[in-house]
């Protein structure tokens, strides 16, 4: 028997990291996420995964950069309001561990990646009576797959924006209530 979750967009946090002029990493997140999860534990690799992210809601705690990274040079975020994902297989990888692959769109480009799924909880009950389970989710993508070309050559050699992107959110899910029937 499936059961259905909706991701907890108060208790998930998305990050990502990015090579700053080929020294540091500068990190970022996504604020706003919706999303189900639709698991059945005598399957596991029936389970489906779909999450929509707000393009809007990055934040790198600069607002200048944020700000360019919403326009054109980057997300375009007037013309691609959203990042979706829609998982293609789930396979159990461990106890509490998956991999998933996937369907993953930013930028108006759509590229089948693979992310490692970690740490699944187990249920838990809230005081307020609602169930949850949590996952850690890691990946890396390439921006350039995407589209995402702006770059400016450093003098010294080198980018002034690494290529590779670091994927790790953190998930909080709520098991969809069942209506009465």
């Amino acid at each position: 028997m499936s059961i259905s979750y909706e991701i907890d967009p108060v208790h998930s946090h998305l990050q990502f990291s990015v090579r700053h002029l080929m020294v540091s990493n500068v990190r970022g997140t996504f604020k706003v996420v919706k999303g189900t999860v639709v698991y059945d534990p005598q399957n596991p690799g029936a389970t489906k995964i779909q999450a929509t992210i707000d393009v809007n809601s990055i934040s790198t705690a600069d607002e200048t950069r944020d700000t360019h990274l919403k326009s054109p040079d980057f997300l375009d975020v007037a013309k691609y309001p959203t990042i979706t994902f829609q998982s293609t297989k789930v396979e159990k990888a461990g106890s509490d561990r998956f991999k998933v692959a996937g369907n993953l769109t930013i930028h108006g480009v759509t590229k089948e990646v693979s992310l490692d799924v970690e740490e699944v909880s187990g249920e838990v009950k809230d005081p307020w009576g609602n169930t949850r389970i949590g996952a850690s989710m890691k990946g890396k993508i390439k921006r350039s797959d995407f589209g995402l070309q702006w770059n400016a050559s450093l003098e010294a050699g080198g980018v002034l924006v690494g290529d590779d992107v670091k994927l790790d959110f953190e998930l909080e899910f709520i098991k969809a209530q069942v209506a009465a029937a």
